[in-house]
């Protein structure tokens, strides 16, 4: 069950939950998370700043969004306007990308099928979770590092970390930190209520870490030796 004292998603506290549609059939519990966030973000934000406003609705939306069931729970975003768009890609609905769910919106990728070693259109929202949960068992923290302007237009840096403690697919486990860095845009309403986002990262470069232990069959060996993409992220990781 969540904590009762969530410090970092409001929307975790409180009556209004009751009836959610939960995708595990639980609320989520971030205490492990948490604990990973607070020994090791970079910036501890004043209570009601810009940047701690910011990094507290990207965490509400996120939990939304991996955790909820029916839209019609969500209170981070206008489900009538609400846009997802990676790397400039065709930006999804709201219905398109809780479909897609988990991970997946974020992993999306225009590499042939062929040398897809994670393929997010192929993941379930229950897949994505098994793999990056199993991957990290301290969680995979997220930081707001810089906010560049406010709403309505909300453009921020952002950095993701967790510790490689679990194989990934057929990759073994390294122990080593795994982190990225990007940039995302945020619209929001007067009422901070998200109309759509835009995030610009390098999946390549996440995947590319997390294939650095070594594989059990060779199969994805062989692809990123053949893939122009990843051979220049996983393979030159795994040489290290």
């Amino acid at each position: 069950m969540a904590s009762g004292d969530e410090k970092y998603r409001s929307l975790l506290r409180g009556d209004e939950e009751k009836n959610t549609k939960w995708r595990f059939g639980v609320p989520p519990n971030y205490d492990v998370v948490n604990k990973l966030f607070e020994e090791e973000r970079t910036n501890v934000w004043p209570v009601g700043s810009l940047e701690e406003r910011v990094q507290s609705l990207v965490k509400n939306f996120e939990m939304e969004m991996f955790h909820k069931i029916s839209t019609t729970d969500f209170r981070t975003i206008d489900l009538n306007k609400f846009t997802f768009c990676l790397n400039g890609r065709k930006p999804l609905s709201i219905e398109e990308t809780s479909k897609l769910g988990g991970y997946n919106p974020f992993l999306q990728t225009s590499i042939p099928e062929e040398y897809r070693y994670y393929n997010a259109a192929k993941e379930t929202a229950a897949s994505s979770h098994q793999a990056f949960t199993a991957t990290f068992p301290r969680g995979f923290a997220l930081e707001i590092i810089q906010v560049y302007s406010g709403p309505p237009d909300i453009v921020f840096k952002f950095r993701h970390w967790g510790y490689m403690e679990g194989a990934f697919k057929s990759h073994a486990p390294t122990g080593e930190r795994i982190e990225f860095f990007g940039v995302a845009i945020f619209k929001v309403n007067e009422n901070d209520i998200i109309l759509g986002v835009e995030f610009f990262f390098d999946p390549g470069e996440l995947l590319g870490k997390l294939m650095k232990g070594p594989c059990l069959d060779g199969s994805v060996e062989k692809a990123v030796s053949s893939c122009p993409i990843l051979r220049n992220t996983g393979k030159q990781q795994m040489k290290k």
